[in-house]
């Protein structure tokens, strides 16, 4: 009986321990598939997560940020800075500016993007590329991306392709990995 004791009472602390963890590290995610400790801040940087998911996951961390025209730091983003500043956290070298993404990387089918690749559409006042964001849930045509817009949101976002503002002016999708 002072065994099973022993253990209940571990089993508690170990709750009590876990509802306490939760409530000061809000960020913090037990993942499915490995079932350890993951916080917001080492997600990116896990071995056992595939490049490209850890691309998409590091993104997320600044859904909400600021556009900021020719904006490339955490204070704020344009799009192609966004993208950029992404890449550059796992030392993939890509263009600066959108337009540099016409001729960079693999054009693929939307029907075959990933999470990773990258979508290429045309300004809304000009007949050449003028905005980027990075697929965050590959679904062909029905597929997010996540971005920094200087649209209504003026943040980075996720939006769905099948947004008519979207879809009128995708160009292609490019893979980079």
């Amino acid at each position: 009986m002072n065994k099973t004791k022993k253990v209940i009472s571990y089993v508690i602390a170990a709750l009590i321990a876990s509802i306490v963890i939760f409530k000061i590290f809000p960020g913090v995610e037990i993942t499915k598939s490995k079932n350890k400790l993951v916080t917001k801040e080492n997600l990116a940087s896990d071995p056992n997560i595939p490049l490209k998911d850890s691309i998409v996951n590091f993104g997320m961390k600044f859904l909400g940020t600021p556009y900021v025209t020719a904006g490339c730091s955490k204070e704020g983003f344009d799009c192609s800075g966004f993208v950029y500043f992404v890449f550059q956290h796992f030392n993939i070298k890509v263009p600066r500016s959108s337009a540099e993404f016409y001729n960079f990387g693999k054009e693929i089918s939307i029907e075959s993007v990933q999470k990773g690749d990258v979508l290429l559409f045309l300004s809304p006042t000009r007949d050449v590329i003028g905005h980027i964001g990075i697929v965050s849930r590959p679904n062909g045509k029905q597929s997010d991306f996540i971005h920094a817009t200087s649209g209504r949101e003026m943040k980075v976002t996720i939006t769905n392709l099948a947004n008519k503002g979207y879809t009128r002016r995708f160009v292609k999708a490019i893979r980079i990995l």
